[in-house]
């Protein structure tokens, strides 16, 4: 009952918007996709997890406070207690500032660890002199996070064009195939009128029983045809409903009163704006799969310097100045200090140059990604430029031909009126006649994709 309702709502809203017409327009079928598609919807967070990593990375620069305390008392002896409290601010290159409290008293406290009773204050920096200086994991992931939010916003106008093509191409479909049902429609109609016709005739002595036979024979034949459309034009009309939902993703069911507007082909360039004309002055490096590869390949680069990066000696250099009176900034001086410098580096190096060696193939790889995304792409353009000019002359072939064929039909009913023809040539004309108009509707849909599919190669499907 709640489909029901909705669908009586949606199709209310249709109504009006068409002057008491019940044709849902191409227009409004897309506005509807645009606007309530839920897959439309969850693009939109392509972004905003892109957003989210970015801001994680940007995570490892906050500063932190961490505080140590431990105590320990037995039998009423103090054994130690200990409180470690520091400050830290990293900063872009492998520099970290560092402010220090540290108290720490005791009878069985390492006599290294024992401070002034006031405690002891320190303030200084750790300076990282050859690996992760100019770059570490924390700059290169802040980097990465960066590029993979732009790659975000690519993924997402991909992910959008190609949910408008589908519901776009579906569309389309239900178009042809409701025209479908109607020329079926319209001709067996008109084996209705022949049928109780030849029956009349035969019936006053001016046709043959075969007449009727074959008459009767053609009226089964449309009927037939008719109940294959129908069932065509249902699966397409369900297909298309799948496409069409309203707030709260509440989805719609397109109901019998509702039917495509079959004169999409005067509006669909203003609908699509299409242009042949855009595709030839198309820079493909703009197209958002190269943009996307683009990104990935400065992703890789930021991550071949940091396992170059890797091959550097570790020489970490720390200084820090000491002071008992917190109040005083002349207590802070180089005689009072605690340093320290810590040197390691691997013999071979293996494991970082194994690392490097993988990350620069992966730039070759991508590489070949990119050139071989820019050529499909170009002939892509340039192969659906000529299939939509093919399918337009085609379609105004089969136009005339139609034209020809209905005269010619209506002749030879003429003929078959005046006792002239036959039923059969009658038969045969019309039968040619709807080959012809089938070929039409079917051009026309390919005509209808094809400019369809230059947008979606061109990634243009406007939202």
């Amino acid at each position: 009952m709640k489909k029901l309702l909705l669908a009586f709502c949606f199709i209310s809203s249709i109504v009006f918007s068409q002057e008491n017409s019940n044709i849902l327009s191409f227009e409004e079928y897309l506005g509807y996709v645009k606007k309530f598609h839920p897959i439309l919807k969850q693009a939109q967070l392509v972004s905003s997890k892109g957003e989210a990593k970015l801001l994680k990375a940007r995570g490892a620069f906050d500063p932190k406070i961490e505080v140590d305390y431990n105590r320990k008392n037995f039998k009423g002896t103090e054994y130690y207690d200990k409180l470690n409290s520091t400050f830290k601010i990293p900063t872009w290159y492998g520099v970290e500032f560092k402010a220090n409290y540290e108290s720490n008293d005791g009878v069985y406290l390492n006599p290294e660890l024992k401070t002034p009773k006031e405690g002891l204050y320190s303030a200084g920096v750790s300076v990282s002199l050859a690996k992760g200086l100019l770059t570490n994991k924390r700059m290169a992931s802040l980097r990465q996070a960066k590029l993979y939010n732009q790659q975000s916003v690519q993924k997402q106008k991909i992910l959008v064009n190609k949910i408008l093509f589908d519901a776009t191409k579906t569309y389309f479909k239900w178009l042809k195939n409701h025209q479908i049902k109607n020329v079926y429609i319209d001709y067996l109609t008109n084996a209705e009128i022949r049928l109780k016709s030849v029956k009349r005739s035969f019936e006053s002595g001016d046709k043959p029983a075969v007449d009727t036979l074959e008459a009767s024979i053609n009226y089964k034949n449309r009927l037939l045809d008719l109940e294959k459309a129908k069932i065509g034009y249902i699966k397409s009309k369900l297909e298309a409903s799948n496409f069409l939902w309203l707030d709260n993703d509440v989805p719609l069911e397109l109901t019998e009163m509702v039917i495509p507007d079959n004169e999409t082909v005067n509006v669909i360039d203003a609908v699509l704006t299409s242009s042949i004309t855009d595709a030839v002055d198309f820079n493909i490096e703009d197209h958002p799969k190269l943009v996307k590869l683009q990104l990935k390949k400065q992703s890789l680069i930021i991550d071949k310097r940091l396992k170059l990066n890797n091959l550097l000696p570790k020489v970490d250099l720390q200084y820090n100045f000491l002071s008992s009176d917190y109040r005083s900034i002349n207590s802070f001086n180089t005689s009072n200090y605690k340093g320290g410098l810590n040197v390691s580096i691997p013999l071979f190096l293996r494991k970082e140059r194994g690392d490097l060696k993988l990350a620069k193939i992966k730039i070759k790889e991508i590489d070949f990604d990119i050139a071989s995304t820019r050529v499909n792409l170009r002939n892509k353009i340039d192969g659906t430029v000529q299939q939509i000019n093919s399918y337009k002359e085609q379609y105004n072939i089969l136009n005339e031909l139609v034209v020809d064929y209905k005269n010619l039909v209506q002749s030879e009913e003429r003929k078959f009126s005046l006792g002239e023809g036959s039923l059969f040539l009658v038969n045969y004309r019309e039968v040619k006649l709807i080959e012809n108009q089938l070929k039409y509707i079917n051009t026309q849909y390919k005509y209808f994709v094809s400019k369809s599919e230059l947008l979606q190669v061109l990634n243009q499907h406007a939202i």
